[in-house]
């Protein structure tokens, strides 16, 4: 039998979109303007985790709440244009929807700031719930009644778990297929691209194969 079609959680940053190019952009912006530097392709590996503690290892503590709003408001005008689509993002949201199910985005970025993006790449989303990280994502994904979550991070895969959704992770991001496995994920993809069968295939009960 047929499931019914399930509300699925998506992450954004190296889940639905590749962020790196924007933030590295907006990570120069932000040394130019306060004169302090960050090594911005350091800080492209290390994406997933709030603004915040990537911020403290460039910025003292007294400084953090000011750099980050400075950054987030910079964050339009360099990060939005220079950020792409990963592959399959746009039809794995609405793989969700066209099966009648809902489609949201949880994730750590500032909320705003990820409409921005989903707004521009033509992706839509059903609901976007921005500043939750990790097993913070479950107050958002209890609330929308998410049956699966996917994520590229751990982080992701300790949200799904919290709220007691399938955690399926895509290797899109900073960890490989078996690192992914090992931290608890019920199933890896490649990528999105995977995901439509995944999902006719979880619905009709089968178990679909791991990347």
């Amino acid at each position: 039998m047929t499931r019914p079609a399930p509300t699925v959680g998506f992450d954004l940053d190296m889940t639905l979109i590749d962020s790196r190019p924007g933030i590295r952009a907006c990570y120069l912006a932000l040394s130019e303007r306060t004169g302090t530097h960050v090594d911005a392709d350091l800080a492209v590996t290390r994406l997933g985790p709030p603004l915040e503690q990537e911020l403290a290892h460039w910025f003292p503590a007294e400084r953090l709440v000011e750099t980050a709003g400075l950054y987030r408001s910079l964050y339009p005008e360099y990060a939005i244009a220079a950020t792409p689509a990963l592959a399959g993002a746009r039809d794995a949201v609405a793989a969700v929807r066209r099966a009648g199910g809902r489609a949201i985005v949880v994730t750590a970025k500032y909320e705003p700031n990820a409409k921005l993006h989903l707004e521009h790449l033509g992706i839509e989303p059903d609901a976007v719930v921005g500043d939750l990280w990790a097993e913070q994502k479950a107050v958002a994904l209890r609330e929308h009644g998410a049956e699966i979550y996917v994520g590229d991070h751990f982080g992701d895969i300790r949200g799904a778990r919290a709220a007691g959704a399938h955690a399926l992770a895509v290797a899109t991001g900073p960890y490989t297929a078996g690192e992914l496995r090992a931290a608890g994920a019920d199933t890896v993809l490649a990528d999105l691209t995977g995901f439509p069968a995944w999902l006719t295939a979880y619905r009709e009960g089968s178990t679909a194969p791991r990347a």
